[in-house]
């Protein structure tokens, strides 16, 4: 066990910890929301530093980000756990992790700079803290990044977003860039199906901005559960409010774990929600988990010009140049290099 960060010491050997905006009170002896940050005797612990369930060389289009050094790979890993009870969660089998009823994961030791070492080796752009929630593996991902940042390596939160405001202070120095989760615009939805508050998501996604990393946002869209024309609208109105320049990625759902009932997201849905976002302002709109479809691609918001062609996570042409477009010299918002 590792001591963890932002935390204070409270009556009865409690503490609260101050990691994401659950702000959990733990008892003695008892674990957090996330079920791996563990009181023993009035001290917080991590469970899992340094003890990573993934890893993984991928595409950096895979997390997704589409201007964040696009064609280029990004190490990612993960550790066991997540601050958010998401029924629909893609990863389920690592992020829902519950000490009662299951045993610790085995995981060999990947100290920080192991994780550094293997992101030279290979020739990775960045490393991503992925797959589950980055926040909850905060000290073990900040080392991981300090280094990184070292080598000239850059980091990447793919994120829920529920993260404190003290620890964005923290990471943010190192920290390059983040696609956060707006998994939807209705209070009631994330108190239902995520067990979280829709106000500290989006906080996050302002300080985050507000802090210079580069932001893209994703909304896995669900038939039946944030799929109105009224609630997109005012999702991406939200995003045109902090900059337009914010890719937002909407994405295809496939039935998963708790939500096998739902059916994959009609392209209409998709078609339409893209077409709501660009109309709200937002000068990048992405389909998700739609390959070959024109949504994958970027195009000049001045001029149309294709300036990247994508198939799924593969970049078949990028004509962005020093961050602009060849054609009328419009500038491109992101992290080209």
């Amino acid at each position: 066990m590792h001591e963890a960060l932002l935390y204070t010491k409270e009556k009865d050997n409690a503490v609260r910890c101050l990691l994401c905006r659950h702000n959990c009170v733990i008892n003695n002896e008892k674990f957090g929301i996330c079920n791996v940050r563990y009181n023993k005797d009035g001290v917080l612990y991590s469970l899992f530093y340094g003890k990573p369930i993934a890893m993984a060389v991928d595409p950096i289009e895979k997390k997704p980000l589409f201007h964040y050094f696009p064609g280029s790979s990004s190490f990612s890993i993960a550790t066991t756990g997540c601050n958010f009870k998401c029924s629909f969660c893609q990863n389920w089998n690592i992020s829902q992790y519950h000490p009662e009823e299951s045993e610790k994961p085995a995981s060999e030791t990947v100290l920080p700079d192991k994780v550094v070492k293997s992101a030279i080796a290979h020739k990775c752009k960045s490393i991503a803290y992925t797959y589950t929630e980055p926040t909850i593996f905060f000290e073990y991902a900040l080392d991981s990044a300090k280094l990184a940042k070292e080598n000239s390596i850059g980091n990447c939160f793919v994120t829920n977003g529920y993260v404190s405001r003290e620890a964005i202070d923290i990471i943010s120095p190192y920290l390059d860039a983040a696609n956060i989760d707006l998994k939807a615009f209705r209070k009631d939805t994330y108190r239902k199906y995520m067990k979280a508050q829709l106000d500290g998501v989006c906080d996050s996604i302002k300080y985050m901005k507000e802090k210079g990393i580069w932001i893209e946002v994703t909304t896995l869209i669900i038939q039946g559960i944030n799929d109105d024309p009224s609630e997109l609208k005012d999702l991406a109105s939200f995003l045109v409010q902090i900059g337009r320049d914010i890719p937002w990625h909407i994405s295809r759902f496939h039935p998963t774990y708790r939500l096998m009932d739902r059916p994959v997201t009609p392209m209409q849905t998709l078609k339409n929600a893209r077409l709501i976002g660009t109309e709200a302002g937002l000068k990048y709109v992405y389909m998700g988990n739609v390959p070959g479809e024109d949504g994958e691609k970027t195009f000049c918001p001045a001029c149309k010009t294709l300036l990247i062609d994508r198939w799924g996570f593969f970049v078949k042409k990028n004509v962005i140049v020093a961050g602009r477009c060849p054609r009328c010299g419009a500038a491109i918002e992101g992290v080209w290099g």
